[in-house]
């Protein structure tokens, strides 16, 4: 046989063997999954309240919830609250709907109007929380829809918690090469994930008091990642 035809079929060997090569070093590699969290004191809240009102005019009860609202964004403005940190959420009307008689029957008409006015605001003093809330009651907020404690600064504390993500994905990998008394080679693919955390909504009952107690708690702040490692055989002294 030629020279020629010896290596064509040289090299037609190497690309047939090839896929089942690399297929075999794909089927050697280990995919971990890298986690941290940690627990932080919150130094902000966020509240959503209003102002509701009903009359028999539409108009005279938009304009009790102005009238209302007013006084509460006065009150919040007195509290140091800067207008970046107050935001209105929903302003709403609609009919409101009751059984009456007509004609010696039942019927569901519309016996008035009900208006309303949600603002969302931040609150970057906990401390003050309490007599905050107490102020907005007393000029007339009486619609509560939720609190949420959060921690302002979430850069600094996710960039910790990505590093030790990757450093427990090295160390999970480590352990999972080991117990199947392979090698752990070198890092094919790091993705990160998306950062979590903060306190879910609490729902908070509205009452008039002389202060309100508010406990904040602790906020968790995790971060993922997902790592891909070459799995190596184990070397044998020469």
């Amino acid at each position: 046989m030629s020279t020629p035809k010896l290596i064509s079929l040289f090299v037609a060997g190497l690309v047939a063997f090839a896929p089942f090569s690399l297929q075999a070093e794909e089927m050697r590699r280990l995919m971990v999954t890298g986690e941290a969290s940690m627990d932080v004191a919150p130094d902000q809240a966020v509240i959503t309240l209003g102002v509701r009102s009903q009359s028999e005019e539409a108009g005279e009860a938009m304009s009790q919830v102005s009238v209302s609202m007013g006084e509460v964004l006065a009150r919040l403005q007195d509290s140091g609250i800067g207008a970046g940190d107050i935001q209105t959420r929903q302003v709403s009307m609609h009919p409101v709907w009751s059984q009456v008689r007509q004609g010696g029957q039942e019927v569901r008409a519309i016996t008035g109007f009900e208006a309303s006015n949600l603002v969302e605001v931040t609150l970057r003093d906990l401390e003050a929380m309490g007599g905050v809330l107490d102020d907005v009651l007393r000029a007339g907020a009486n619609e509560f829809r939720g609190l949420a404690f959060s921690y302002s600064d979430t850069k600094a504390a996710q960039d910790k918690l990505r590093t030790e993500a990757v450093e427990d994905a090295i160390r999970k990998a480590r352990q999972l090469a080991d117990a199947s008394g392979m090698t752990l080679g070198p890092v094919r693919m790091l993705q990160d994930g998306e950062p979590t955390g903060g306190a879910p909504m609490m729902a908070m009952e509205m009452a008039r008091s002389a202060d309100i107690q508010v406990a904040p708690g602790s906020v968790n702040l995790s971060h993922r990642v997902s790592a891909t490692f070459d799995l190596l055989e184990p070397s044998t002294p020469d």
